[in-house]
């Protein structure tokens, strides 16, 4: 993607199966747990930008020894410095200590049975160390302690925010996670006092009701009275004080979650390839968590898989498929490069199937795998056209024709390099400019001044202002007869309101190619006229809401709102003349069928919390204000 976009968080849970010892005496280290979590939270780096953290919990501990630990990092290289942090308690060690696992559960931290680790990819706020995740909720009653960490976001906070307050607590402030936090911790409260209150008047001791709790604790019956009021798009984790953990996934499974289990190790992660890496595992052992079903983890080590709430439509984040997660995994792989298939036949239109003078590339880094799907498609349809032509030919095949056919090719080529990210400590914004619009760098001498036309693959265009500043500026300088940018996503329309940040609607190049032309058209009062119907819901439950904004792009064809964007993101003073060509929505579910959340692309949002997000976020537009709709 040219343009970086904050998107949801990464996520992973390790609950160990056997005593330390077992993995000093197979492996030969009783850190087994730790260097796996390192290497879930590395091969998940992508998802987090600006900090980092993880916990880690104690099976079996003696009153009055810690049990939890926790450690956070937002430095520059936050991954880096949390593990060195944290592996700086092992260093002065003695070989004969380090191979002593039961030793080194009794006398150092980080040393646990559980383990959970976040990378915090912020959509809003500040980047402090008390935004990172794991959070803890403290409690001297060891089985109401609760650590839990997320890839979530809640489009109802206000709502769940004052039910806490009717529930008689007073939440330090209003967020997301502190919400979420408080609400499992009042209901963990709750079943833990009920379970009190039940085996006391059968006349059990304190201490003998605290090992009933520890067996007896529903966790599914927690999480469907916690989570009932959530809206949103959400993977928890939480972890409980004397032992039990789980991982719960929203009932429509927008945000992705897998899970792996043997007789040592049960894994749960945002992202299946980190867990086949970090296990050395097939694919067909790492599960999917199924939408509205938590994996949960008993004090015992006995694993279940159980709804927590009624499934809804399977929508899982298409945004995952064409950008966030990473390509290596097989089905992300395959989908990228089908997005890039469907493009060839669009592109090929454009450019009159003139190969000779067309020069194919892509931008880097992650627009890569739909490009190799665009060759694909380019070659299949030469390959149609060159039957043509010798069909064409009929008995009398001339030799030279054919050879000349024959070796007609796609002109594949490099043509954008990504350098290394531009730091800069210049303070005036012009110069600061300049600086930042040389990220990328190009190929000189392959494109043929004024003769051949340049089409470069992007996976998606959200702002414009990249393309618009850096890309197309710097080819430019290679003079080419045109420039034709190919979008593997549908152009975004609409707020994302469950983990990505792009919650302003006036930030998206679409929506300013809608506004410009119903100015252009005449038609600037429809926009008066849409904000006073989302005026007119504003009161009502979001479940009577509905998305007001669309009925606006209903004015105009997709192929001239790309058309508009195209004349947006053009520089002024550049000579080649941009073209725009965006994936449509049939492709896009065509080409990634499993995972049909494109609430961005289409205004369909998967839960009521969505409709009252776009008109919310249509609303601030009109009013001027610059701040998000949730």
């Amino acid at each position: 993607m040219s343009e970086q976009i904050k998107h949801e968080c990464g996520i992973a849970m390790i609950r160990l199966r056997k005593p330390l010892s077992f993995y000093q005496d197979k492996y030969g280290t009783s850190l087994y747990g730790l260097n796996k979590l390192k290497l879930l939270m590395q091969k998940m780096r992508n998802r987090g930008q600006d900090g980092a953290g993880l916990a880690t919990l104690k099976l079996d501990i003696e009153p009055g020894h810690k049990y939890i630990s926790r450690k956070r990092s937002n430095a520059s290289n936050y991954l880096d410095d949390l593990f060195e942090k944290v592996f700086e308690r092992f260093t002065k060690l003695t070989p004969e200590q380090l191979a002593d696992g039961e030793w080194l559960k009794a006398n150092l931290p980080y040393t646990g049975e559980l383990l959970m680790g976040h990378l915090r990819y912020g959509t809003h706020g500040d980047n402090s160390i008390e935004t990172c995740h794991p959070f803890l909720r403290q409690n001297n009653w060891i089985p109401r302690n609760l650590i839990l960490a997320g890839n979530f976001n809640l489009t109802n906070v206000d709502e769940l925010f004052q039910e806490l307050v009717e529930l008689g607590q007073y939440p330090k402030e209003i967020s997301d996670t502190v919400t979420v936090l408080e609400k499992i911790g009042h209901f963990l409260d709750d079943e833990v006092q009920r379970l009190f209150n039940w085996f006391k008047s059968d006349g059990y001791t304190n201490r003998e009701i605290n090992d009933l709790i520890f067996d007896k604790l529903d966790l599914q019956r927690l999480l469907r009275r916690a989570s009932k009021k959530f809206d949103g798009g959400y993977v928890m984790s939480g972890l409980i004080g004397h032992g039990d953990a789980f991982m719960m996934r929203d009932p429509n499974g927008i945000r992705p979650a897998y899970y792996y289990q043997d007789e040592e190790i049960v894994v749960a992660a945002s992202e299946r390839p980190a867990i086949q890496t970090a296990l050395n595992v097939h694919i067909s052992k790492v599960k999917e968590i199924p939408r509205g079903h938590a994996l949960i983890v008993k004090r015992n080590g006995t694993t279940s898989v159980v709804p927590f709430t009624d499934p809804g439509e399977k929508l899982g984040c298409s945004f995952e498929r064409i950008y966030f997660s990473r390509g290596n995994d097989r089905d992300i792989y395959l989908e990228r490069k089908e997005l890039g298939r469907r493009l060839a036949k669009a592109v090929l239109n454009s450019v009159k199937n003139n190969f000779k003078r067309t020069v194919f590339s892509f931008i880097p880094n992650t627009a890569e795998i739909a490009f190799y799907g665009l060759v694909d498609g380019l070659e299949n349809e030469l390959n149609v056209l060159k039957a043509e032509k010798i069909a064409d030919m009929g008995k009398n095949i001339n030799p030279e024709k054919l050879e000349k056919i024959l070796n007609t090719r796609a002109r594949v080529e490099k043509i954008v390099v990504k350098d290394a990210k531009v730091r800069t400590f210049i303070a005036d914004t012009t110069s600061r400019g300049a600086m930042v619009s040389h990220v990328y760098d190009v190929t000189y001498g392959i494109v043929e001044n004024e003769k051949d036309t340049l089409v470069l693959m992007d996976d998606s265009i959200v702002r414009g202002t990249t393309m618009r500043d850096s890309i197309i500026q710097i080819v430019s300088r290679l003079r080419p007869k045109k420039i034709i940018v190919v979008s593997s996503a549908p152009q975004i329309r609409y707020p994302d309101c469950y983990g990505i940040d792009m919650s302003k609607m006036n930030e998206f190049v679409a929506f300013r190619a809608l506004v410009a032309l119903l100015k252009e058209n005449k038609k600037e009062h429809l926009l008066q006229e849409c904000y006073e119907r989302c005026k007119a819901q504003e009161q009502l439950p979001k479940e009577e809401m509905t998305n007001q904004v669309k009925a606006l792009y209903e004015e105009f064809t997709y192929e001239e709102v790309s058309a508009k964007i195209a004349e947006i993101i053009t520089p002024p003073d550049i000579k080649p003349k941009v073209e725009v060509i965006y994936q449509t929505i049939e492709d896009l579910r065509a080409s990634c069928p499993g995972n049909s959340g494109d609430w961005y692309f289409s205004g369909d949002y998967p839960t009521p919390g969505g409709n009252r997000v776009v008109n919310k976020s249509f609303m601030y537009f009109m009013e001027g204000k610059d701040k998000r709709a949730y």
